[in-house]
């Protein structure tokens, strides 16, 4: 999976969001066109979904995470589905964080299983269907917002306050996955995460539906054995740079940084050149959580000493007004109990 291209997400129009435009158009209205077709199936347990407007990271997993954690903490037994991005596993299968690989499964995958029971398949009515002989009564779907094979009963949308729509343009012209005005339609809820005025446009969608708006805030974990210490961070995530903002913005003295595609499947020589570098100028390695449960189940000796040399940097995402949101899915168990 490549990296995101700068020109995505800066303000104002480059020379190769015009060009790439025309194809973003033909994208977008297609794109679109799917997302709001008629669903193929309905999974027995109730579905909510998290999304984004665009490719890249906006702290889905990290909400994701805080949600099953809210609902087990009101009685529910969530569970997890997902495509498993960056695996190579394409049958339904339960994941057993103790056993698969994020190669196989993907990192994702690997963070949510620690949590709830966790689905991954690339047929989303078929890991839907596995789900329902796990012990769960809701499942949580992370991503899968413009996928319209399985129905969500409710669909709760994040998007980034730093960096909103981005360019405005759908792919490959923008970050874009369908036209904004098309995706609103589908979505129940907006989340506004971190801070900035780029989700105004949003916001203006949201209002104009009269959806409930939320916002939530990723929080760094304290890290004691960053504190004082020479950095350097690597990624190979959605947007490599919000990690190495997030760092900086904790006073961390940040000397070196690398970024990798999303996804990144780090070799044995990437990660050996990490160490050297590391080494020879006396800094101290940080990563993300999902980069280390890449490099933590990848086979071979290296790999095992950056999981012992390398620092994380947790995250969790705190959602401003939990009972707000819990009220939109009480209320919306209700109706689809009393619709049965």
């Amino acid at each position: 999976m490549s990296k995101t291209p700068d020109f995505w997400m800066t303000s104002g129009t480059s020379l190769a969001a015009i060009l790439l435009a025309p194809l973003g158009w033909i994208y977008g209205r297609v794109s679109g066109r799917r997302m709001l077709s008629r669903p193929k199936a309905k999974s027995k347990l109730p579905v909510v979904c998290i999304g984004n407007f665009v490719v890249g990271g906006t702290g889905k997993t990290p909400f994701s995470l805080e949600l099953a954690e809210c609902l087990s903490e009101e009685g529910y037994r969530p569970g997890f589905l997902l495509r498993g991005y960056g695996g190579r596993q394409k049958q339904p299968l339960l994941v057993d964080p103790d056993r698969h690989t994020a190669a196989a499964v993907g990192d994702e995958a690997l963070l949510l299983a620690q949590e709830a029971p966790t689905i991954v398949s690339a047929d989303r009515v078929a890991g839907a269907r596995l789900a329902e002989q796990q012990d769960i009564d809701l499942l949580i779907m992370d991503d899968g917002f413009q996928n319209p094979a399985l129905k969500k009963d409710l669909s709760l949308v994040l998007v980034d306050a730093a960096t909103g729509f981005g360019n405005g343009f759908c792919l490959p012209a923008g970050p874009l996955r369908a036209p904004p005005a098309m995706q609103i339609l589908k979505t129940d809820c907006l989340v506004i995460v971190g801070e900035g005025e780029a989700a105004e446009d949003a916001v203006h969608l949201a209002a104009r539906k009269g959806l409930p708006i939320l916002h939530a805030h990723l929080v760094p974990q304290v890290n004691e054995k960053l504190e004082s210490q020479k950095l350097y961070a690597f990624a190979g995530i959605g947007r490599p740079q919000k990690f190495f903002s997030t760092l900086e913005a904790m006073g961390c003295e940040l000397k070196k940084t690398r970024s990798f595609a999303d996804h990144h499947q780090y070799s044995a020589s990437e990660v050996q050149s990490l160490l050297t570098e590391a080494d020879e100028l006396g800094l101290q390695l940080v990563t993300t959580a999902k980069d280390m449960a890449r490099l933590k189940t990848s086979d071979g000796e290296i790999f095992h000493w950056i999981e012992s040399r390398a620092e994380v940097l947790d995250v969790d995402m705190k959602i401003d007004d939990t009972e707000r949101l819990m009220s939109l899915i009480r209320e919306k168990l209700r109706n689809l109990a009393f619709s049965k």
